[in-house]
Parts: C-alpha cells; sequence; structure tokens
C-alpha cells in the first residue's frame, strides 16, 4: 500500500524523515511502548532556550537596556549554557536515535539512523536488549528505493518486511509479515538467505512454518501452515 503523500525522490532528508517516522508507526502498532525520554528532554532544553531569550527582550523592551544589563548578561550565559547542553546531547546522547520502546515481553529496542550525503542509502544502527540480558547490535543498509516508488510515493509493506526480516525482535512481534513476505518471495529456499537470528527467533513459532538453513541442507521439506 502507498501512501497518498509524495515527496522529492531527490532530496535525501525528505526519504531519511519519511523512512524515520514510519519506524514508530510500524512497531507501535505491534504493540511496542514508545519511550520519548530522549525528545523530551531535547524539547525542554529547545523550550527553555526560546523562553530566556524571549524573557530576556521583553525586559529589555519594557524597563531598557541600562535597568536590565545586568539581567541580560545572566540571560545570555545562561542561554549559551543551554544551547551548549542541547548540542551536545543531540549529538553524543540522542546519536541519531529515531525510536526506543519496548515490547510487552519487557524487550527493549532503540533505532538510530543515518544517511551520508548525496547517497540515497538509509542506514540503520539497531540495539535490541533481552530481559535481563547483554544489548545485541545490528546493522543495516538499505537503499531507499526498496520502499520508495518513482514518483516519490512511500510503499509500506516493503519498509515493514525490511524490518521484520533483518531484526529478530521485530519478527516474534509480526511473523505475519514475515510469513507474506516468504509467500511472495515463492520458496522457503529463499527465505533461509534472511538473517539467521530472525529464522532462529522464528523457529518455535506456530504461526510460521519454513525450513532453517539447516533442514533446508539436509534435504528436509519446507513446512506451511494449512489455510
Amino acid at each position: 500500500m502507498a501512501t497518498q503523500e509524495k515527496i522529492a525522490v531527490h532530496n535525501l532528508a525528505d526519504l531519511k524523515n519519511t523512512s524515520d517516522d514510519a519506524i514508530p508507526n510500524y512497531l507501535n502498532s505491534l504493540k511496542f511502548k514508545q519511550n520519548h525520554s530522549l525528545v523530551d528532554t531535547r524539547l525542554v532544553l529547545g523550550y527553555s532556550a526560546f523562553v530566556i531569550a524571549g524573557a530576556c527582550f521583553a525586559w529589555d523592551y519594557k524597563f531598557g537596556f541600562e535597568n536590565t544589563k545586568l539581567y541580560t548578561a545572566v540571560a545570555v550565559a545562561v542561554y549559551t549554557l543551554v544551547n551548549t547542553i542541547l548540542t551536545y546531547w543531540i549529538a553524543f546522547v540522542e546519536k541519531g536515535i529515531v525510536y526506543q520502546g519496548t515490547t510487552p515481553n519487557g524487550e527493549k529496542i532503540s533505532i538510530a539512523t543515518s544517511a551520508d550525503k548525496n547517497i540515497p542509502i538509509y542506514k540503520m544502527k539497531i540495539t535490541t536488549t533481552s530481559k535481563g540480558g547483554k544489548p545485541s547490535h545490528l546493522e543495516l543498509q538499505k537503499p531507499f528505493t526498496e520502499w520508495f516508488d518513482a514518483a516519490g510515493h512511500f510503499i509500506v509493506p516493503p519498509f515493514q518486511s525490511m524490518l521484520a526480516t533483518s531484526v529478530p525482535l521485530i519478527a516474534t512481534a509480526d511473523p505475519k509479515r514475515v510469513a507474506a513476505t516468504v509467500a511472495a518471495q515463492g520458496s522457503a529456499s529463499d527465505f533461509v538467505n534472511m538473517n539467521q537470528d530472525v529464522l532462529n527467533a522464528l523457529a518455535t513459532d506456530e504461526d510460521l512454518g519454513v525450513a532453517t538453513s539447516a533442514d533446508t541442507a539436509s534435504g528436509k521439506k519446507s513446512k506451511r501452515r494449512k489455510a
């Protein structure tokens, strides 16, 4: 299904931002609970700087510079400090993170995205943490053309399939999407080329009966759930 809105296919920022916006829409639909702490902190810092600048203008306009120059000097110092913290926060804390969330089972996921100038490749750094376990890191690089058509429409299914067939945590949350991808590919032999961790995550899922790479190598036939 394509979105009605279309963007300029040569605008890398629009391609990235549209793709970024689709991540929380998809994961939240799978009952992931999004963590907004990074965005909330950035908003607090940004609005704080705006309030300081606005207050400085207001008291200078009403009382004059001479009467408020001490307050103005303090405000400028605080404004500079807040903006420095905001710049540090965006560059070294957020580090391109567009989504943080938790599954109903308590597992965590963090997704950071980026795109190099003039290169239409969507880069993702995905960190998942099982309950009480160590973080697992995964990096993906996919061309935007996999989910944008020539007219600039965002095509939802291939984008969601890309995530579901690459990230084990998402695969277990959306086995139907993986099954649909397998059906679209036409054979389980294509499926074994997907992320092996995804296969392991789905191995015991009753909603998806496809052969693992080991089964295929030994000549066993894939099994699919009967309709």
